[in-house]
């Protein structure tokens, strides 16, 4: 969950009675005993709910794999884990409140989003998916569910709030009119690319990956082949693309300027919807193919001012308008929720007292 930067919190002491049958001269005499300390599996409270580690460990080693080959050191594995808790305490303090508004998903909504996801897969694909994560169907769930609940009390609390008018649209254009006059040429490009090193991590719908140069020149050609007849380009990308930034979006790269793309003229020389032939992908150093790519033209905006009257100048303005007021209510709202949570971060404490000696 995207959320600004996290403020740290002082830590209140607790006194805890001890309590112990069998001993009533202790509670007669009310002596209070000390503050009493979480498992060993526990590195953070909400409200008394216990975050576990199994839970920090995992998103861990998520995240470590989204940098395959860097090992980092003992204070930035801490410092990354500390992040981590601080994401998961915010997520449970959120879940909270939608479970105390009755926001919670059904196990039948769980149960549907699940065959959604599944559904571009087969059944030993998506468990292969779910295994290369390091998690189990029921951590898949579990986290389906607290996302689905997170959805739903955002779409209440905050979205349905928000409202943008025609003369908030009108104003920003006004301030900002610059920024609609494009100096240069602006082509709006989609991307096919195999490469010839396969991620650690899952590329596309299907996780195919080419495994060596020959595998991508082979692998290039036959998606190449499939255009050519007539299939989409997008549903080509989302489950054959091997670029992890574009193929979930169907290999859509957003507009490129003309400047960037002098060095290959035949993009240039595209019409909308057409695709060109297949480039090779050069390492930097050593000028050899690394990969392919095949580009698809979605459409090009010419320089000049776009005026306020273009239905899409519109849409972007209002769309920006709309998630950058939605994103300042989320930052107040959790605040909020933070100062009425009874929190404890128990791996925050265990990192002070390691290493403040």
């Amino acid at each position: 969950m995207a959320s600004a930067a996290r403020t740290s919190r002082l830590l209140s002491s607790r006194t805890h009675r001890i309590v112990a049958a069998g001993i009533p001269l202790l509670l007669a005499a009310g002596i209070a005993g000390c503050k009493q300390k979480p498992g060993p599996d526990v590195v953070a409270t909400v409200n008394g709910h216990a975050l576990v580690r199994a839970d920090l460990d995992r998103m861990y080693q998520t995240q470590l794999g989204q940098n395959p080959g860097q090992t980092p050191s003992p204070e930035q594995a801490d410092s990354l884990r500390l992040n981590i808790v601080r994401e998961l305490i915010d997520e449970e303090i959120v879940e909270q409140r939608a479970a105390k508004m009755n926001l919670s998903p059904t196990a039948e909504d769980v149960d549907a989003k699940l065959a959604e996801m599944k559904a571009p897969y087969t059944e030993d694909q998506f468990n292969q998916q779910v295994k290369a994560s390091g998690r189990t169907l029921d951590d898949v769930k579990h986290d389906l569910r607290r996302s689905m609940t997170i959805d739903k009390l955002i779409n209440k609390e905050i979205n349905s709030k928000v409202t943008i008018s025609d003369a908030d649209v009108n104003n920003y254009y006004n301030q900002h009119k610059a920024e609609f006059n494009l100096a240069e040429p602006q082509y709006h490009l989609a991307v096919i690319r195999v490469t010839s090193i396969p991620s650690q991590q899952p590329v596309n719908l299907k996780d195919n990956k080419a495994t060596n140069d020959a595998d991508a020149k082979k692998k290039i050609q036959a998606l190449k082949n499939r255009l050519d007849s007539g299939e989409d380009f997008g549903t080509i990308a989302m489950n054959f693309s091997e670029d992890p930034s574009t193929s979930s979006s169907g290999g859509d790269m957003g507009f490129v300027p003309e400047t960037q793309l002098r060095a290959d003229p035949s993009v240039l020389k595209l019409k909308a919807g057409q695709t060109t032939d297949i480039f090779p992908l050069l390492d930097g150093e050593t000028k050899r193919p690394v990969g392919y790519s095949i580009y698809k033209l979605i459409e090009r905006e010419p320089a000049g001012q776009r005026q306020i009257s273009d239905p899409a100048v519109q849409q972007h303005i209002r769309q920006l308008l709309k998630d950058s007021r939605s994103q300042l209510l989320k930052n107040a709202y959790l605040e909020m929720l933070r100062d009425q949570a009874k929190v404890e971060n128990f791996f925050a404490e265990q990192i002070f007292k390691t290493d403040a000696k």
